[in-house]
């Protein structure tokens, strides 16, 4: 899961926006300015009559410059300083909360990102080429009959975590309907990747983020921006510059092509929904208007791998935190889930990751890295004990499907968050640890796309393009078309191979949609035939698991570190498993 961010653009370009839903004003603002300009999200009451909520807007000094009209969600600018207190008590606002200060972006090319430590291995050599499907336009969304069973992508045997759920049992039946669309609220979608591709519509993505050069501090978020033609700091809705997303969309339908891996739906269609910067914080605001754009073009599945920023936990009355943050955080949580519920009003099955911290959040935890963004200057995160009541979003919202991660060897991973009633399924997400020794062995994370620019920008390719370094994999098929992969692992790369058979189910079992076309399948539907055909994993022996890893140091040297995750619950339902392990196969083959 990667981490979210709460701070969001001042004006999102026309294009990334759900024109149902959105709507952008301009007011002079009515109350005296008294500072720099600052930006705002306000939640209108549910009900409220959005004219009337403009005006109290206006009277308190702001001016809505972007309006999400499925969730009651401005984002107002103000040099106002009493501006939320003007609003206080107003019967038409039910929250007010700070997003960030204005300032501006510069327009020069981008730094190259902070290094993060790589996660792959060996090359493979070139392939016999199979014949490899051109772009469509997915807009249309035309029907395409699933392909006879035939060889395994030339790096399956790399593919671990699709035996576990058994995908190739699955693809004998179904590998996936072109009209089903699944949408990855990420990072973004490199839609040039030779193994996305032919699955990738350019036409449905959008961006809903714009880079944040800095936080309020002067610290680097997103680096300067790009050197976009209208220097707006936009990146375009086909480009991933983190590399999460890209990956996260390859688990759920890298296509059978020939090349490199399969996902776990190959024949679905992808929709890039970008609420996460560069830096791989998710805002609110972009959160939000990726669900309900998501609702509105009538997207089947939804991916989350992501928690909102810039509180992990939220908590509507914690002792420790002022009446502002109180306010930030129940605005993620009502906004959030007035989004969800919208989504799955519209039909949309909705997954998210559990979380990477090891939390049983059915218990009392401490938050260590919340507020982790500097909307405000010196704001830094501080340590919280924090009650199960605080929530987690979108992970713990209704109407959510939650996925905890497990490992080769199938235990529970143990970065994995768990708790019995918190988990609703598990599949795989890798545990480099989970050998016999204890000793890291990278091979088992989970193989998936990674952008080719990314791994030049990084420095990790020779000048003929092989891997220089033993953490990136490179596969070329027999006319010379190369692509590149790595191995990544958490509870965001369990998710969407939970997402992925959600989109299975949907194109083995969904109808023709008369309204919007393509195919539909009640979320609920989804969601009970992917619980009732999962693999019932009972809590391991004794009731708990203690995971002992030998972290390698620079030094040469090994660090042993032990811990210790209770599991409660039964074998058909606890807090490891939930439900049970995704199975592809079963999934297809349910009867209903």
């Amino acid at each position: 899961m990667k981490r979210v961010s709460l701070a969001a653009a001042v004006l999102a370009a026309a294009a990334a926006t759900p024109a149902a839903a959105v709507t952008a004003t301009v007011s002079p603002g009515a109350a005296v300015r008294s500072g720099a300009e600052t930006e705002f999200l306000v939640l209108y009451a549910e009900g409220a009559d959005p004219v009337a909520a403009r005006s109290a807007i206006e009277a308190a000094g702001g001016t809505v410059v972007k309006e999400n009209g499925a969730v009651g969600l401005a984002t107002v600018t103000t040099g106002n300083s009493g501006f939320a207190a003007a609003l206080a008590g107003n019967a038409l606002i039910e929250g007010v909360a700070r997003d960030r200060v204005i300032g501006a972006a510069p327009g020069t090319p981008r730094a190259r990102p902070s290094e993060r430590p790589r996660r792959v291995i060996t090359e493979r050599p070139a392939r016999h080429a199979v014949e490899k499907e051109g772009h469509r336009d997915h807009g249309k969304r035309p029907h395409r009959p699933a392909a006879p069973h035939g060889p395994a992508e030339p790096l399956a045997d790399l593919q671990w975590d699709m035996r576990q759920i058994d995908t190739a049992g699955a693809h004998r039946v179904e590998r996936g309907d072109r009209r089903v669309l699944v949408g990855v609220i990420d990072t973004g979608i490199d839609g040039s990747h030779p193994d996305i591709a032919p699955n990738f519509s350019r036409e449905l993505s959008r961006n809903f983020t714009v880079d944040i050069p800095v936080d309020a501090d002067g610290k680097e978020v997103d680096g300067p921006c790009e050197a976009e033609p209208d220097r707006s700091c936009h990146d375009p809705a086909d480009v991933d510059e983190n590399d999460h997303g890209t990956h996260v969309a390859a688990t759920i339908a890298a296509p059978i092509n020939g090349l490199g891996i399969a996902g776990v739906a190959p024949g679905v269609t992808l929709v890039n929904l970008r609420a996460g910067q560069d830096s791989g914080y998710f805002f609110l605001r972009p959160v939000v208007d990726a669900l309900t754009y998501a609702a509105d073009i009538g997207v089947d599945v939804v991916n989350m791998s992501l928690f909102v920023d810039p509180w992990q936990f939220n908590c509507l009355d914690h002792p420790a935190d002022s009446p502002e943050e109180r306010a930030e955080q129940a605005m993620v949580i009502k906004a959030v889930q007035r989004a969800l519920d919208y989504a799955h009003r519209h039909g949309v099955t909705l997954v998210a990751s559990q979380g990477n911290d090891g939390f049983d959040l059915t218990k009392e935890n401490v938050d260590r890295g919340s507020p982790n963004f500097a909307s405000v200057p010196g704001r830094t995160p501080r340590t919280r004990t924090v009650p199960p009541s605080c929530q987690v979003m979108p992970a713990e919202g209704e109407h959510v499907i939650s996925v905890s991660a497990t490992g080769i060897s199938g235990r529970k991973a143990y970065y994995s968050s768990h708790g019995d009633g918190a988990v609703d399924v598990a599949a795989p997400g890798g545990d480099a640890y989970d050998t016999p020794t204890g000793d890291l062995d990278r091979t088992r994370a989970v193989l998936a796309a990674y952008p080719k620019a990314l791994a030049e920008r990084r420095g990790e390719l020779n000048p003929d393009g092989t891997p220089k370094v033993p953490t990136v994999v490179r596969d070329c098929d027999a006319t010379g078309v190369c692509a590149y992969y790595q191995y990544l692992q958490g509870t965001s790369m369990a998710a969407p191979h939970a997402a992925g058979v959600a989109a299975l189910i949907v194109s083995r079992y969904g109808k023709p949609d008369r309204r919007r076309g393509g195919l539909t399948l009640d979320p609920d539907v989804v969601e009970r035939i992917m619980k009732s055909t999962a693999v019932k994993v009972p809590c391991p022996p004794g009731g708990a698991s203690t995971y002992t890893r030998r972290v390698p140091q620079q030094d040469g040297g090994v660090t042993v570190v032990e811990t210790t995750h209770t599991c409660e619950g039964t074998a058909a339902r606890n807090g490891f498993y939930g439900a049970g392990l995704v199975n592809a196969r079963n999934a297809v083959r349910a009867r209903l």
